[in-house]
């Protein structure tokens, strides 16, 4: 008697239904999946291959996982996570053309109380036991239980997903960061490409050695419009970079507007170096720069430089200068020479306008006050003029930051102290951290951003030494600073200046590579720097920048590839722009 086919009915006497042949569109991405197999056998990267370098990686070559066209992100439903999430889709959708849709995991269900009683709005979000799976796509977990701190996050590689789990949405995000490393650098394309998406199998689990890590663009020299400034947070957020110091006054020009002193931006916003036109950023420009850097986990730290720097405020209000004559507007370079009036009371009022609407803009609590190069205001009263201003800042409920000059000022709670020498051995700076002040670290000689790779670089300055992307990464922002425990260091940030910086592709050109080693030096563990191994995961990334569209220096010292992979574009339409 012949067996039943697929047909047959079963015993139970229900009416089976015929089996299914696959969709067309399901056995052509079949098919695209088994080539880009046969094209590229095993995952591209190691598990370790990420700038910053993690703090732990446990790699399983026998759990790498492929992107399908049919993956979907899974995200905890929370409002922050969500947003994370797509931030992913809207990263991958570009160069894969997947569709990848984001589905919220379901809520945890209410006790069974009382059944006529509505669900709260408050209703916590799932937790890890009921957190969304990873089933051949990507699950972005918010667990608050997890110990993880504010910024760390659990990457788990698998054949069958991946699962990203952190106890922040910004820990996620960094998280993200991370995924993204660890795909093709043709991920960076954006526009669909051939490529087989690959993650290597294993388990990161990651966290900043400092909370402050971050990056400073001097906008007063040059202006660069919102846009440039938007890239440039792009860059920091690529990097786990958490912090963007905006250079906002300097006596070349005055650049956010002040509705209480209107003239700072119509008379000093009006020059920059070099005679250009100059600009400034209205209020809406700075929220819009200032929410676009909080959507990617980035704190604005904006500064105002006094009592010096500040010839474009007395071109623009002359009543506030020593001699109550205005300056004629500058375009220059040099630095000392102006200085606000530190013995009028209409000084203060002016301070004390311009801190108030600038820290009304800004939700982040730190607000800098510059303190650099006031070599016209001495002694007492230079650190007279400090303390008030200090106090001005505390009672907008913001914590003052400023340039390393303001250590011999009297101590204020929070005081956070801005070093930029290149000797490390300054007392002065190590009594002030005795009495309570924190330190952010940005040595001129290896961290300032602006000085020249070489002495043949086409732009940049060297009185800081030149600063290729060896010394850039060769020291520890923890122990620089001679008798300051690595306790009192907050963290550590790389300031470009922009006497010589004119565009956004010189803005790039100063910043890649040696932004990815300030940053490393921010986030990883002490144990994993090491020069040669960072150098080689630093090579990886410039492949990325070109699929990117991105300028950068391809240092010397950096064993760049020599044949960076063209992928092969797709004429799908392009789903959306990437974001980092």
């Amino acid at each position: 008697m012949p067996s039943p086919g697929p047909t047959a009915a079963p015993a139970t006497g229900e009416v089976p239904l015929p089996a299914r042949e696959p969709a067309p569109a399901t056995l052509a991405q079949a098919a695209e999946r088994a080539a880009g197999d046969l094209l590229t056998p095993s995952a591209p990267h190691r598990l370790a291959d990420v700038v910053p370098a993690p703090a732990q990686v446990q790699p399983d070559p026998t759990e790498d996982w492929v992107l399908p066209a049919e993956a979907v992100i899974v995200v905890t439903a929370d409002p922050a996570a969500l947003a994370v999430a797509t931030q992913l889709a809207e990263l991958l959708r570009p160069a894969t053309g997947y569709p990848l849709p984001v589905i919220h995991a379901a809520s945890r269900p209410l006790p069974a109380t009382d059944a006529a009683t509505p669900p709260s709005p408050s209703t916590p979000p799932a937790s890890d036991a009921a957190a969304p799976e990873r089933v051949d796509g990507i699950a972005l977990v918010l667990d608050a239980s997890v110990d993880l701190g504010a910024e760390g996050y659990r990457l788990d590689i698998a054949r069958d997903g991946v699962r990203l789990t952190a106890g922040t949405a910004t820990g996620l995000f960094h998280g993200v960061q991370t995924l993204r490393h660890l795909l093709p650098p043709a991920i960076e394309s954006p526009t669909p490409v051939t490529a087989r998406w690959a993650l290597p199998g294993g388990t990161i689990t990651d966290a900043p050695r400092f909370p402050y890590r971050g990056a400073m663009l001097d906008v007063a020299r040059h202006f660069f419009t919102v846009e440039d400034v938007l890239r440039v947070v792009d860059h920091l957020a690529r990097y786990k970079l958490n912090h963007l110091h905006l250079h906002l006054t300097d006596d070349q020009g005055w650049r956010i507007a002040v509705d209480s002193w209107p003239r700072l931006t119509s008379v000093g916003g009006a020059t920059e170096v070099g005679g250009g036109p100059g600009g400034h950023y209205t209020k809406a420009d700075y929220r819009r720069i200032v929410s676009y850097a909080a959507a990617r986990h980035i704190t604005v730290v904006p500064e105002i430089d006094l009592p010096g720097h500040t010839n474009s405020a007395l071109v623009a209000y002359p009543e506030l200068a020593p001699d109550k004559t205005a300056p004629p507007p500058y375009t220059g370079t040099e630095v000392g020479f102006s200085y606000v009036d530190p013995a009028d009371e209409r000084t203060y009022d002016f301070v004390a306008d311009v801190l108030g609407e600038v820290a009304a803009l800004t939700p982040g609590p730190l607000l800098h006050i510059g303190g650099d190069e006031a070599f016209k205001v001495n002694g007492e009263v230079y650190t007279g003029f400090v303390e008030r201003v200090q106090r001005i800042v505390a009672d907008l409920g913001k914590t003052v930051v400023g340039w390393h000059q303001l250590a011999p000022a009297a101590h204020l709670d929070g005081r956070v102290l801005q070093w930029w020498g290149t000797n490390a051995d300054d007392p002065t700076t190590a009594e002030a951290v005795r009495r309570g002040a924190r330190l952010i670290v940005s040595p001129g000689n290896h961290a300032y951003l602006d000085m020249k790779y070489a002495p043949d670089t086409p732009i940049g300055h060297d009185w800081a030494g030149l600063i290729d992307v060896r010394k850039a990464y060769d020291w520890d922002p923890g122990t620089h600073v001679a008798e300051v425990p690595a306790t009192a260091v907050l963290g550590v940030e790389a300031p470009l200046w922009t006497e010589s910086v004119t565009s956004l592709a010189d803005i790039e050109f100063l910043l890649l590579p040696r932004l990815p080693a300030i940053a490393e030096l921010g986030w990883s563990p002490r144990a994993t720097h090491d020069w040669a191994d960072f150098r080689e995961r630093l090579a990886g990334q410039g492949p990325r920048w070109a699929a990117a569209g991105i300028t950068f220096h391809r240092a010397p010292e950096v064993p760049w590839p020599s044949t960076p992979t063209i992928p092969t574009q797709r004429n799908t339409p392009q789903t959306d722009t990437a974001t980092p």
